[in-house]
C-alpha cells in the first residue's frame, strides 16, 4: 500500500477508505475480476466496513477472489436486462457478482419510478449482495423510497427443525428526508448476520452465546462450530417465519435457488450459489400527495422525543463518519489474506 498507510503495534494497519477501495479493485483483478466489476464490489465492501458491518466487509475479499480464481464466479460478467413492463425488469447477473447487478438494477429502476410511482427488478444468478442497506439507501439518495429482499445459501432451521433450510435472509428498507441522511433500517433474520460469525473466525474472536447452534443443535460461542451448524432466528418462529417470506419472494417469485440450493459464500469450490434479490422502488411524492417529508420528519420527531429512543441506523453513522475522518483499522492477518488469496 501506499506509505499513508499506518503501520501499527498491535497487529494491524490503518488505511484510508481510498487505499481500501484500491486493495479491493488489486486483490479482485489480480484474480481475473473485469475492474468495472472490481470497483463495484470495492465501493460495496468499503462501505460496510466504514459502517462497522465487517461481515459484509473487506474479510469478503480473498474469498471472492478465490472463487474468481476458480470459477465459481464469472468476474467479468455483464449483467443483462429483461424489461418485463413499464414497472417491472428481471436482471441475470451472469454467475456474476451481485453488485454490478444491482447497480444496474438501481440506475433503472430510479428512472423507471418516475413515470410508473413504483417499479420492481428481480435479480437471478447472483451470488452474496453485502450489507443489504447500502442498496436502498443510494435509492433513498435519489429521493426513492426502497424495500430490498435476498436469499442466502443455508444456515437457519425453520423454528422446530434441526438442518438449515433458510439463509439469513436479510431485509433492508430506506426511506430519503429532509435535511439528513436517509433512514436506513437494514436487518438479518437471523439473530445476527452470519458474516460476522465468519469475521470473528477469522480473526480468532468467540461469539457471544445466543447467536448459534452447532451442528448438533448445542448453543456455541466458537465462530468455527457455528459455521458448521446453524443461526438462531430473530424473534424465534416469527424471524423463521419472515425468513420463508424472503425465500419466497427471492427465489421462488424470480427464479433463483432455493437457500438449500446454494452454495457457500465462502468457498472456492463447487457451483455459482445462484441466489437471488428483489428490489422494490416507490416514488413516495404521488402516492402521499406531497406530504410524504414532511410526514415523515413528525413521526422522526415523535421518535426522537422520547428519552432513550434513537433511530435505526444511528451507530453506523457514526462510525462512517469516524472512518472518513481516520480510516480503517485492519488486522494484518486480514491483509495478508486479501493480499495473497488462496495462500
Amino acid at each position: 500500500m501506499t506509505d499513508r498507510s499506518e503501520q501499527t503495534a498491535n497487529g494491524s494497519e490503518r488505511l484510508s477508505l481510498a487505499e481500501a477501495h484500491e486493495l479491493v479493485v488489486e486483490a479482485l483483478t489480480s484474480a481475473g475480476t473485469s475492474e468495472a466489476n472490481a470497483r463495484s464490489v470495492a465501493a460495496a465492501l468499503v462501505a460496510a466496513e466504514a459502517d462497522g458491518q465487517r461481515g459484509h466487509g473487506l474479510s469478503r475479499v480473498a474469498a471472492y477472489a478465490c472463487q474468481v480464481m476458480s470459477g465459481k464466479v464469472d468476474g467479468k460478467a455483464v449483467p443483462r436486462i429483461e424489461r418485463l413492463s413499464a414497472a417491472a425488469l428481471r436482471i441475470d447477473a451472469g454467475a456474476g457478482f451481485a453488485f454490478p447487478a444491482l447497480d444496474l438494477a438501481r440506475a433503472e429502476l430510479a428512472g423507471m419510478v418516475r413515470t410508473s410511482c413504483i417499479a420492481v427488478a428481480a435479480v437471478h444468478h447472483s451470488h452474496h449482495f453485502g450489507q443489504a442497506g447500502y442498496h436502498v439507501e443510494r435509492l433513498a439518495e435519489a429521493g426513492l423510497v426502497g424495500l430490498m429482499v435476498g436469499n442466502s445459501p443455508q444456515a437457519m432451521a425453520p423454528w422446530g427443525g434441526s438442518r438449515g433450510i433458510f439463509g439469513t435472509n436479510p431485509i433492508a428498507f430506506a426511506a430519503p428526508r429532509r435535511a439528513a441522511p436517509p433512514l436506513v433500517i437494514d436487518l438479518s433474520l437471523s439473530k445476527v448476520a452470519r458474516g460476522k460469525v465468519m469475521a470473528a473466525a477469522k480473526t480468532g474472536e468467540r461469539i457471544p452465546e445466543g447467536w448459534a447452534l452447532d451442528s448438533e443443535g448445542r448453543p456455541t460461542t466458537n465462530p468455527e462450530a457455528a459455521l458448521a451448524g446453524t443461526m438462531i432466528p430473530m424473534g424465534d418462529a416469527k424471524g423463521a417465519a419472515l425468513a420463508l417470506m424472503v425465500e419466497i419472494l427471492s427465489a421462488s417469485l424470480i427464479g433463483a435457488n432455493f437457500a438449500f440450493e446454494a452454495s457457500s459464500f465462502f468457498t472456492a469450490e463447487g457451483p455459482p450459489p445462484g441466489v437471488g434479490q428483489f428490489l422494490l422502488a416507490i416514488d413516495p411524492g404521488p402516492l402521499s400527495g406531497g406530504t410524504f417529508a414532511e410526514r415523515l420528519e413528525i413521526l422522526v420527531a415523535a421518535l426522537e422525543g422520547q428519552e432513550g429512543a434513537r433511530l435505526p441506523g444511528t451507530r453506523r453513522l457514526e462510525n462512517r463518519a469516524a472512518a472518513a475522518r481516520s480510516g480503517l483499522q485492519i488486522p494484518s492477518i486480514l491483509l495478508k489474506e486479501i493480499r495473497e488469496p488462496g495462500r
